[in-house]
């Protein structure tokens, strides 16, 4: 800091920190203040204001920055069920952050974006490795300890900032830029909000993304519930960011406006207060909506306000000797603990699945070979927000170190064909080029070469990858779409070395490039025949290879399997092939190939572990009961091997719990792009069929005994705390963690409610025949549902089951307490009702009004809501609606008892402009009395904000 700096108060550290917030604000100038609104933040050096570099990832561990430690994806951290590594795993992040940081304040902020917080209701979607788990109880206390962690404990200074994504309602990604998730006050507060809700009021989070989507109409960046919700209720101190791009494509993709001026002002009104986009594009945005009167000075202080609580608490302004975050030194960068920690985790997150006969832990005295067959079984992968890996142990390697010396033996087979391509016509066989510049060209002479010879991986679902021999590089596309075998992974915004490759008939294949144009011979630049993807994606006209196998893959697995011991099979995903950010996964599945290599091995050695280390959920079909003994790993960073050769030989006991249901199948699942959890029973909570494996589910090496469950009182009101206390014996013989899970189901309400629900678990360790005392207490006020007829939580009055056991469906002990809390009147629909509070519907959305709250509106020009047990007290004539026509106009009828029940009254609405909304009145023509359900029958492109029935 230059000495003349010093004059201006915000330089003093002594003061308040609002009162050096405002004085920074106070020297400010219009154009300083619009250059820090983008994440690349300007230098006002007349201030000694440094740049700011807003962003940077950190899923699990600092990313795009160099090496630094790696840790196991988020789905492998959630199957932890461990809040206190969390933390530990989060403060070994903010350490490394700071180093970063410290070498390069310009360019490495403190600020990441990490962890992801939204609900997976479905394992379909792309980017199910990023988050926690279809739970918010689970995503909520893990992502909260996380935060900790990062952020530190300091009373003031911050160690890093955790950034949460995506705010809300965010899972799919197929047309992610134009879709509006559809969400009902229930599914709302009960489940998509509960997970971010926790993360803000426990841990303690200073910033958060929004999400790309838009909710019920109105794009994210603009939502509504951000200043409602997480500035407003939660009171979170710090800044909103919005998605990468998001800016423009609220113009672009959305059309919500356009001009980005007007993006600009929608969002900071909204209360985005960083703006994630170009830098020339949002400072000439911003400067045009101020120029234009669509925001004020004042706007642009309350974001910067918010942007510089956060950059103040991370130390910017202070001396550096009152921060203690500011000496972490360079040496905690891949520290030794913090490998030690990433060690830990990888164990700790792995699966035990299945373990028939007690085939694992395999003896590591006893067993002489292994075969390491499959092609994750030698490879350590990493997804689009790894961190660079300073070292990986595979998977082989793993398993080899653990088995090395005294003569015993471990080979690797992938289970992949080599195989040559030959093109038809000229019988010339393509080659890989010399230099990894030169494309595939076929050669005359190329059967003798051994560039000739790729490995050949089929990862299902048309997505196939080609890997040279000669280099070891993978075959992938440039931006003329020539071949080269020149990729050192598989990886990318767009994975270009993913290709198809298909059967013809029996002889011939034909291949296309990553982006569908077949691959046909071509002359380049210099006259030479290469392999080329074809702009012409129409033509009839397509190059045939014909595909000699030169090693038959499943053959040699088949043998090394039979000549070994043990054979451990090792299926998966590569994180970039079927499934990623902008691609959902086309089935849950394993590739049939997998599945076939799995089904032969197993035919010939009984001894087979299966270990599927992925980034979801699988269907696993008729390998759940061949296979004897299975496990899960997420792509667990670079102690994957380590930690998997430990499970195996008993080194350490798995303990791991599933964060999500695994299906036994698609069909179990209902239409992706619907995001109502309860009326089309999604996740375990709603779930009523009979699952591959539950939630919470995951097997030990010992058995544990519960026993002695006591609970505080059997009766408690809505502001007390439920008190349960119960006792875990290790009755095996190995040291083990055991997962214990409390689950609450309501006995009775006047709603669906959840078959049950995760409220608090707690992982332990216990010695062989050590016993220990684990309680819980849950805040009554936990038990409450959002009552759609008051608009607000509510704790219904009855009896409520507490389910203690090791997983959703492995229930131990059980108990019954009874709750005094409130009993839901009738329905009083004589006030003022929001139409997005019904009961019930079909074929309806919510989408945007913009006098507040949502509109009702019907998909397909036709559907209905309900309104139960409704009570009038006296006879009501007139109903009374805010309205939009759209489009087309349509009628809206109001029907007793059903959707074609006796019609009481109807009005027809005219077609009308986006936004406008009026009010329309027509006669009850019986006149109501008594206990009704109301039903509106929606026709047309009408939509309904509000509704009052009156005298």
């Amino acid at each position: 800091m230059e000495q003349t700096f010093k004059e201006f108060a915000f330089w003093n550290h002594s003061l308040p920190l609002e009162e050096r917030i405002q004085d920074l604000i106070s020297h400010l100038t219009i154009e300083e203040k619009i250059s820090l609104i983008p994440t690349r933040q300007a230098a006002v050096d007349r201030l000694g204001v440094p740049a700011y570099c807003v962003g940077g990832e950190a899923a699990h561990g600092v990313a795009w920055k160099g090496e630094a430690t790696v840790f196991p994806q988020p789905i492998g951290l959630a199957c932890t069920w461990n809040p206190e590594l969390m933390k530990q795993i989060g403060s070994a992040v903010g350490d490394e952050a700071r180093v970063f940081y410290q070498n390069d304040p310009t360019h490495h902020g403190l600020t990441l974006w990490a962890p992801t917080v939204d609900m997976e209701r479905d394992p379909r979607w792309g980017r199910t490795e990023e988050a926690y788990g279809e739970d918010p109880h689970l995503t909520g206390k893990l992502t909260s300890s996380l935060i900790q962690g990062m952020q530190g404990d300091h009373p003031f200074y911050l160690k890093m900032v955790a950034t949460l994504k995506h705010f809300f309602a965010n899972n799919n990604e197929v047309d992610r830029l134009t879709f509006s998730s559809s969400i009902d006050p229930r599914n709302m507060h009960e489940y998509y909000l509960k997970a971010f809700e926790m993360p803000f009021v426990e841990g303690g989070a200073y910033s958060m993304m929004t999400a790309y989507n838009s909710i019920n109409g109105t794009p994210a960046i603009e939502s509504p519930y951000v200043n409602q919700f997480v500035k407003g209720e939660w009171k979170m101190p710090g800044f909103i960011v919005c998605d990468g791009g998001d800016l423009s494509q609220t113009v672009e993709y959305h059309k919500y406006h356009k001009t980005h001026a007007e993006s600009v002002a929608g969002a900071l009104k909204a209360g985005v207060d960083c703006l994630t986009d170009e830098q020339d594009l949002v400072i000439d945005a911003t400067r045009e909506a101020l120029d234009r009167g669509l925001i004020d000075e004042q706007d642009l202080n309350h974001a910067i306000r918010n942007i510089f609580h956060v950059r103040f608490k991370l130390g910017q302004f202070d001396p550096s000797e009152n921060n203690p975050y500011a000496a972490i030194p360079s040496s905690a960068l891949m520290s030794p603990e913090h490998s030690k920690l990433s060690h830990k985790a990888a164990q700790e997150s792995i699966v035990l699945l299945r373990n028939e006969g007690g085939l694992l832990p395999l003896s590591l005295k006893n067993t002489e070979s292994v075969a390491v067959i499959g092609p994750l079984g030698d490879i350590v992968y990493t997804d689009w927000y790894s961190g660079t890996l300073p070292y990986s142990v595979t998977p082989f390697a793993g398993i080899s170190k653990k088995l090395e010396g005294s003569g015993r033996h471990v080979s690797y087979h992938s289970g992949d064909d080599v195989i040559k391509l030959k093109t038809v016509g000229s019988g010339w066989y393509v080659v890989a080029g010399k230099e990894t510049t030169a494309p595939l060209m076929p050669q005359p002479d190329g059967g003798n070469d051994k560039r000739a010879l790729f490995k050949h991986t089929d990862w299902g679902y048309g997505s196939h990858t080609l890997q040279s021999i000669a280099n070891g590089l993978y075959v992938t596309a440039n931006d003329e779409l020539t071949l080269h075998a020149s990729a050192e992974r598989v990886w990318g915004w767009f994975v270009k070395e993913v290709m198809d490759i298909s059967s013809q008939d029996d002889e011939y294949v034909s291949m296309k490039t990553w982006n569908g144009h077949p691959i046909r011979l071509s002359t380049d630049e210099y006259g030479a025949t290469v392999l080329r993807g074809s702009e012409d994606k129409e033509s009839l006209h397509d190059t045939n290879f014909t595909k000699e196998v030169v090693s038959d893959g499943l053959a040699e697995a088949i043998k090394a399997a039979r000549e070994n011991e043990v054979a451990v099979v090792f299926v998966g995903n590569s994180p970039f092939v079927n499934g990623k950010e902008e691609v959902d996964r086309p089935g849950i599945e394993l590739p049939p190939a997998q599945v076939e290599l799995i089904k032969e091995v197993c035919k010939v050695n009984p001894r087979t572990v299966v270990v599927i280390v992925g980034s979801y959920p699988y269907a696993l079909g008729e390998i759940a009961e061949i296979a004897p003994a299975i496990i899960y790993s997420s792509h667990g960073g670079q102690e994957l091997g380590n930690a998997i050769a430990d499970v195996l030989f008993g080194d350490y006991s798995p303990a791991g719990r599933l964060n999500m249901t695994w299906y036994q199948n698609e069909a179990q699942l209902t239409d992706f792009l619907d995001y109502d959890i309860i009326k089309t029973n999604r996740t375990y909570m709603y779930f009523d069929g009979k699952p591959l494996y539950p939630f919470g589910y995951g097997l030990t090496y010992s058995e544990f005994n519960y026993n002695n469950m006591i609970v505080a009182k059997s009766s408690y009101h809505d502001s007390e705390t439920i008190q349960l206390e119960m006792e875990v014996t290790n009755t095996g013989d190995m040291v083990s963690d055991e997962v214990v899970q409390l689950y609450v189901k309501a006995l009775q309400s006047r709603v669906k409610t959840p078959i049950k629900q995760l409220k608090a678990f707690r992982r332990i360790n216990l010695e062989p025949g050590q016993k220990k005392k684990v309680s819980f207490q849950i805040l009554v006020s936990e038990l409450a549902i959002w009552d759609v007829t008051r608009d607000r939580f509510c704790v219904e009055s009855g009896g409520y089951q507490l389910l203690v056991g090791s997983s959703s469906e492995d229930i131990r002990l059980d108990t019954t307490v009874q709750v005094t809390g409130e009993a839901i009147p009738h329905r009083d629909l004589t006030g003022m009702t929001y139409a997005e509070n019904y009961d019930d519907y079909q074929d309806v959305i919510l989408d945007e009004c913009l006098e507040g709250r949502t509109g009702v509106r019907a998909v397909n020009d036709q559907g209905w809501v309900v309104y139960h047990d409704v009570e009038f007290k006296k006879t009501v004539d007139s109903l009374e609606m805010r309205v939009s026509g759209g489009i087309a106009g349509g009628k809206v009828e109001l029907r007793l008892g059903s959707p074609e029940g006796t019609q009481v009254g109807h009005c027809t609405i005219l077609p009308s402009h986006r936004g406008e909304w009026s009010t329309v009145t027509c006669d009850v023509e019986e006149g109501l009395e008594g206990i009704h359900s109301i039903y509106l029958v929606l026709q047309g492109s009408v939509s309904i904000s509000h509704f009052t029935l009156s005298s």
